[in-house]
């Protein structure tokens, strides 16, 4: 019986550990009004370690979102196969190490910004068409509602990085042209292939500004030795 206990509450915790990381990482710059106004009061190099832990976690979650979606839906010959194009594939996105390394910190964070608004609402119709599924786990849910809300937060944070970094007034451009809401709902293997794509893409894309944003760090500290990125 005890031991019963013991793995309902690992299963638990594991069920409830991104609700712990958002007590544990808060990065909520906004008002009740819509203003920005707790994240200024923050230094610069605090708000961007802030930022940097974000979208580790962001990326971390996306990989295992993705594994998990792979393992229950997608068929072992379709899995790594991109089944449809990037939505992030138009964006003007440095892709190769030289691109990256060459692009000045402006660019590191409007990519980072533009990588950010481009997802928030792909990520929301992600969540409506999983819950479609007969058998899709609350785990996978879950991932992908706690990722999307932290993709809010990451935004704000990055807004205000780059008001406090580049001198420059709040942004307001976004990307929603690129969103899939004008999609039919599909046929049952067809939808898993796309949001399979979708996983797959957001993880490549979280990945990118989690890079992103360490290079923007290593160029604060020793912009020297930032090669590895």
């Amino acid at each position: 019986m005890r031991m019963m206990t013991v793995v309902r509450g690992c299963v638990l915790a594991v069920l409830l550990w991104p609700c712990l990381l958002t007590i544990s990482l808060p990065l909520d710059c906004k008002e009740e009004q819509g203003s920005i106004s707790r994240c200024p009061s923050i230094s610069q190099e605090k708000l961007l370690d802030r930022v940097i832990q974000h979208a580790e976690l962001i990326y971390r979650v996306s990989e295992e979102s993705c594994s998990l979606f792979e393992e229950m839906f997608v068929p072992f010959p379709m899995r790594h196969q991109a089944a449809y194009a990037c939505i992030t594939k138009a964006l003007p996105i440095p892709s190769s190490k030289s691109e990256i390394q060459q692009i000045s910190d402006k660019w590191l964070l409007h990519s980072v910004l533009m990588l950010v608004q481009s997802w928030i609402e792909p990520l929301v119709y992600l969540q409506t068409t999983l819950d479609r599924y007969d058998d899709a786990p609350d785990m996978l849910l879950n991932k992908t509602k706690w990722v999307s809300e932290k993709l809010i937060s990451l935004e704000q944070g990055v807004v205000v990085l780059i008001k406090k970094m580049l001198d420059e007034g709040m942004l307001t451009t976004t990307y929603s042209e690129h969103g899939l809401t004008q999609y039919d709902v599909p046929e049952m293997l067809e939808s898993v292939l796309r949001d399979y794509t979708l996983l797959s893409c957001f993880k490549k894309d979280a990945h990118k500004m989690e890079t992103f944003l360490k290079l923007l760090k290593c160029r604060q500290t020793d912009k020297y030795n930032c090669a590895l990125y």
